[in-house]
Parts: C-alpha cells; structure tokens; sequence
C-alpha cells in the first residue's frame, strides 16, 4: 500500500530561476526504507520539505503537481497538524533544542497539540525507550552528546506516532559514534515498529546495507530508482557526474568483476558470500 504518492511535482523557490524540483513522481510502500542521493543542490532538502509540508507552508516555494502522504495533501494542512503523521529530523539537532530538559523536549510537540497529561508521558516514555534515552528526562538537551541529542530530536518526532519518518542528512554533523547511534535506532523503528524511513543521507556503506529502495537526484530531476544493488553497480563510472560516492567495496569489485559470482557486491556480507 502506498503511503507517499508524488506525481509530477515540481517546486520552484521566490526569486530563484532554476526549479528545485523537476516534475518527479514517486511512490513510497508502507514500511519501505528509501534513501535519497544526489549532489549538493540536486534536491534532496527540498522533497524531504515537500514531504513534511514545511515547503511550501513555512519555506515559501510556487508548488506544482500532485503529493499525497499518509492521505493528506500537505500544502492544505498546518506543519503542526501533519507532524502527527510525518515526523522530521534535521542536520543539526541543536537547532531544534529549546527546553530545559529532554522531557520538555520530547513533551513540546504534543503539548502544542493539546494532547492530554497521560497520553504525554506514556507517549514520552516509549519515545525515549525506542531511541535508547530511557533514564534520560531530567538531563539539559544541552549538555548530551551530539549523537545523543540527535536521537532526541527522533525522540521528539516519534512521540507525536507518525506514520513516517523523514531525516535531512541527520548524521552530517556527528562523530562516528554518533552516526552508529541514529542509524542503529533509524534501522530499529522501522523494521521493529514498521515505520516508513525517508533518509537523504552521504553515507554510502549504510545506505547499502539497509535500504529498500534507492532514488538518485540530479538537478531536480529524478533520473534512478532502484534497490542499493540495482544503482550503486549502475553509477560506478559516472559517480563524479552524479555527485554521489559509492561503497568502497562496490569500487573494488566492479575492477575485477569476474571475482563475484553473483555480480557487483554492495556489502561486505555480499562479498565475502559471492567471492569465487
């Protein structure tokens, strides 16, 4: 079942020429792991703001064609209201930080929503478990580190029980401990709570191993969509044209191909299985 239909969207931003977004059309499974790729520019923010409706509610932006998520049309519905369906993390977690503990935090959105005292804790609890910050309420947002405070912002996005999960380049900012924190929580929801997982993420080797399905980005446009196994081998001789890297493991094996039985490897797990 679909729970993201795009059809022919384009968006164009005030007072720029070129279109951010170039009549793309796009249908996302329920439960699906999708992972946006492109260079910088290609559009990557800008579908993750489509799909939240922050583009054009809150980011000004003429926007045409079709887009439906979890069955609603996102420029006809508040940002708050579609919160409650579409949960969205950032780049940089700090910036989304406003209140003097991880409980204020995480209760901020419900709160605004008018959701009842009882409904908030359980709801806060269970948000803090699933990314690991159980124990966690009474700490200052501030003074956690990066990788944790990027879990509370998933923490915060899971309590409103959205259908969807949409994460801008979340891990660009954090060290790689950090980074192993919110792809292992990111992998845990949606396999274990069955959420839909939009990520527009540079981490090549994840986006190999957990993936369901992969969309390149070039200006605007979408010019791929497949599996990690169907694009990664498909890209290896245009990645600078594209602007995306490979895995490391892809760029070893398409050299000596005839070492893979079962074709061009992803993973390593793929590679050490398909090695003659």
């Amino acid at each position: 079942m679909s729970i993201i239909k795009i059809e022919n969207l384009s968006v164009q931003y005030l007072e720029q020429e070129e279109k951010a977004l170039d009549k793309i059309s796009l249908e996302v499974e329920e439960g699906e792991f999708i992972a946006i790729l492109g260079a910088h520019g290609a559009g990557k923010t800008t579908l993750c703001l489509s799909i939240n409706g922050i583009v054009p509610n809150m980011i000004q932006a003429d926007m045409f064609g079709k887009i439906e998520v979890a069955g609603e049309v996102p420029p006809k519905i508040p940002v708050r209201e579609l919160a409650s369906k579409v949960g969205s993390v950032f780049d940089n977690p700090e910036f989304q930080m406003s209140q003097l503990t991880v409980f204020e935090e995480v209760a901020l959105g419900l709160q605004n929503l008018g959701v009842d005292k009882e409904t908030i804790i359980k709801n806060i609890t269970t948000s803090l478990e699933l990314v690991g910050l159980a124990g966690f309420e009474e700490r200052s947002p501030f003074e956690i580190s990066g990788g944790q405070q990027q879990r509370l912002a998933m923490a915060s996005a899971l309590s409103m029980k959205p259908q969807i999960l949409v994460l801008d380049e979340p891990t660009s900012n954090l060290d790689p401990i950090g980074k192993e924190e919110v792809f292992t929580v990111t992998r845990r929801i949606n396999q274990e709570e069955g959420l839909t997982v939009i990520i527009a993420e540079h981490e090549v080797e994840v986006i190999a191993e957990y993936a369901d399905k992969v969309i390149l980005l070039e200006e605007g446009k979408i010019t791929q969509v497949g599996s990690p196994e169907e694009i990664f081998p498909n890209i290896v001789n245009i990645q600078s044209e594209v602007g995306v890297r490979i895995p490391q493991i892809t760029d070893f094996a398409s050299r000596v191909p005839d070492k893979f039985k079962e074709g061009i490897p992803v993973t390593v797990d793929q590679a050490v299985k398909g090695y003659k």
